[in-house]
């Protein structure tokens, strides 16, 4: 992957001259070509929209913290989703400063952090708590009609977090992290020693479940979180952990509608030392290396898409948000600022790209890429 590293430092300086005084980037010849959720050193959090090279464009502000963010198909439109239990969306245009639309779940649903477009961009599909009945479900969105709710499809488990639209343009794959949460308890955790977790693939036109994988009864307390598909059609998972550290298992596994749930090749260990969290993981342009993020270890796993083994590992404070930059490689950022390159194309994930740091920004859990 050819960086550039005299114009990303170039880039670098101007932004970081603009960022104080201004908030963004005044020149608009930049399209925006990441979304993060971030918190901003006064303490406010929004959506800051950058370039390729992380120079920031644009900063939409947020009611409260933000999770993830979900682009449509032809990238000119994206959705920030509330962190769980939160109850606001923020749509945007990724290639204009138009103002942002707010929309919310029902007054007995809120949002879990993550959706998705339809194959045609007229459906958002949102990953929501049906708390009272313990249930999780997808609410189901009229993007054309301001985002009005018109339905909801089931998930067929409990804690619904992340959702991919699987290359057909019909099923879904939806990670049933299998953790019973509810408002009046905050973020309590309310049914760990009778945890399901699962990967449920669902038709999103008649809402049937397809095929549904479980992790097991000896890893029930792994909760399947966060997805992302290789070359090969297969998706990809990140666990968290929820027993003890020590007991952590690997954290990172596979699987498709007619393929049961197996983990990668990791020593036994890697589970605890990655502190039992995967916080987010992403394919790169080909599919072919899958990179997985664990913050709370300080370090990022690539792995191998086709052998399943770990091609490498790199020491990063905090790095959370992680997506797919070039021909090959990752972008990853921390809760420091931190935006750094990793150059997999050596094809070991060991090449390192350029990496800088944006003053003021605290970059949230997940990096979305809003251009081709």
């Amino acid at each position: 992957m050819a960086i550039d590293r005299r114009r990303f430092m170039q880039l670098g300086t101007a932004a970081l001259a603009l960022w104080p005084q201004d908030r963004l980037l005044a020149d608009d010849k930049f399209r925006a070509t990441f979304a993060s959720a971030a918190r901003l050193e006064d303490g406010r959090y929004a959506i800051v929209l950058l370039t390729e090279d992380g120079i920031p464009l644009r900063v939409i502000p947020l009611e409260a913290r933000g999770h993830d963010i979900a682009v449509s198909p032809d990238n000119k439109r994206a959705i920030a989703f509330a962190r769980r239990p939160g109850r606001f969306a923020v749509a945007f245009n990724t290639d204009d400063k138009s103002p942002p639309e707010i929309f919310r779940p029902p007054a007995d649903r809120h949002f879990y952090g993550h959706g998705v477009f339809s194959e045609d961009g007229r459906l958002l599909y949102a990953t929501e708590n049906d708390y009272e009945n313990a249930k999780g479900v997808l609410g189901v969105y009229n993007v054309d009609a301001g985002f009005r709710r018109i339905g909801e499809i089931s998930t067929y488990g409990v804690g619904p977090h992340d959702v991919l639209m699987m290359p057909d343009g019909r099923t879904l794959c939806v990670a049933n992290g299998g953790i019973e949460t509810h408002p009046a308890a905050g973020r309590t955790k309310l049914n760990l020693s009778a945890m399901r977790p699962s990967l449920a693939f669902i038709d999103c036109e008649s809402g049937d479940l397809l095929a549904r994988h479980e992790t097991g009864s000896g890893v029930h307390k792994l909760s399947i979180r966060h997805l992302c598909e290789d070359g090969r059609g297969n998706i990809w998972f990140g666990g968290q952990w929820e027993g003890s550290i020590h007991e952590a298992p690997w954290l990172v596994g596979s699987a498709g509608l007619d393929k049961p749930i197996s983990f990668s090749q990791a020593p036994d260990e890697l589970g605890p030392s990655l502190k039992g969290y995967i916080g987010s993981v992403a394919a790169n342009k080909d599919g072919s290396v899958i990179a997985a993020t664990a913050p709370r270890a300080g370090r990022t796993v690539f792995i191998d898409a086709t052998a399943g083994s770990i091609l490498s590992q790199k020491a990063e404070r905090d790095a959370c948000g992680v997506s797919p930059v070039g021909e090959a490689g990752f972008v990853t950022t921390s809760g420091f600022g931190a935006f750094a390159i990793h150059d997999i194309s050596d094809g070991d994930g060991d090449g390192d790209g350029a990496k800088r740091t944006i003053p003021g920004i605290a970059f949230d859990n997940h990096l979305s890429r809003t251009a081709c």
